[in-house]
């Protein structure tokens, strides 16, 4: 509650402070948030369109290719293969989160979102980022069991854990993304407050509010620990076991077969947590906004676009799939 303001609308003025507010609890569609985006020189505008429409296209056309060929395939109806499809199809939601606004500013030559839409975006954004992440932990326990345990595979990862998996990984995500939404709420935001990125990123939210943060920092702390530590750590946890597990084995077949049905996940995992870390790095105090919006692109856009390309040029699985799929989608001569 700010001192001395009107707060009957969501367009309060303060005298004292000479500046408009608006109350999370008490908005309208009219409150308006202001997106800085990657670069405000005009020559920039359509370039920047083009290659986010481009990697958007080819985003959402690689991951359902992916989608497609798993569930039309009967020799990838395997548990690693769902949880690729689950990937795929978290992957097309996640740049559908913050790519088409993209381009509708662009396009428009505006900047504007509003408060429910600001709100919308860092919901379904922490939802996929996050999400993507637990799907690789859990992908990286099933490559851990397909390797070390081969004998008890289909027992352990059957369709009941794998549903389950996946099932427990969106409700702890949907829990933790929505206390997030309701502390956001709590907080007062000036009117045309500027966003110093291309969309709405919770911590940049709550750097720009005008009210207390000290809560949702340290929400936004305990989260980030919580569910960036333990995914990486399984993930750690099962690949250490896997080089164990290789190291004690003679055959250098088993060893090559080993290597090459982890190298695709390795590189998704590489991409996605070096790219994050990147983010991290780039957005402390020492660099410009834009240096980490552009870094911000790497793994809300980039990643998601590389994703289908690591996993089926490194797998003749899939692309025996996909070639199938082609080929029956094809016109006969």
């Amino acid at each position: 509650m700010l001192v001395g303001c009107s707060l009957n609308n969501a367009f309060a003025f303060c005298p004292s402070r000479h500046t408009s507010y608006m109350e999370a609890g008490n908005h309208t569609e009219e409150s308006q948030f202001l997106l800085l985006g990657l670069s405000e020189h005009p020559d920039l505008q359509p370039l920047l369109f083009g290659a986010f429409l481009s990697m958007y296209l080819v985003t959402v056309l690689g991951n359902l290719l992916i989608i497609l060929a798993v569930s039309s395939d009967p020799h990838l109806h395997t548990p690693m293969y769902f949880f690729l499809s689950n990937l795929s199809f978290v992957d097309i939601c996640f740049v559908s989160t913050t790519v088409p606004k993209v381009l509708v500013n662009l396009q428009a030559q505006s900047k504007d979102i509003s408060y429910t839409g600001c709100l919308t975006q860092v919901y379904f954004f922490m939802i996929f980022a996050v999400m993507d992440g637990f799907l690789l932990t859990v992908m990286a326990y099933d490559r851990f069991v397909a390797i070390c345990h081969p004998l008890h595979y289909m027992v352990i990862m059957n369709p009941r854990l794998c549903g389950l998996l996946v099932l427990m990984s969106w409700f702890i995500i949907f829990l933790v993304a929505l206390v997030h939404i309701l502390l956001l709420r709590r907080l007062t935001f000036c009117i045309g407050t500027k966003i110093p990125h291309f969309f709405c990123e919770l911590a940049q939210m709550i750097m720009v509010a005008c009210s207390d943060t000290l809560v949702s920092k340290i929400f936004l702390f305990v989260a980030t620990a919580l569910l960036g530590v333990f995914p990486l750590t399984g993930i750690l946890l099962s690949y250490s076991r896997i080089a164990l597990s290789l190291m004690r084995t003679s055959s250098a077949g088993g060893k090559y077969k080993a290597f090459s049905t982890c190298g695709s996940h390795l590189s998704a995992v590489s991409l996605y947590y070096g790219t994050s870390l990147g983010v991290y790095l780039s957005s402390d105090g020492t660099h410009s906004p834009q240096r980490s919006s552009a870094a911000s692109v790497m793994y809300t856009v980039v990643t998601p676009m590389l994703n289908p390309f690591i996993y089926s040029l490194r797998n003749k699985d899939v692309k025996g799939a996909l070639g199938r799929l082609l080929s029956r989608g094809a016109p006969c001569p």
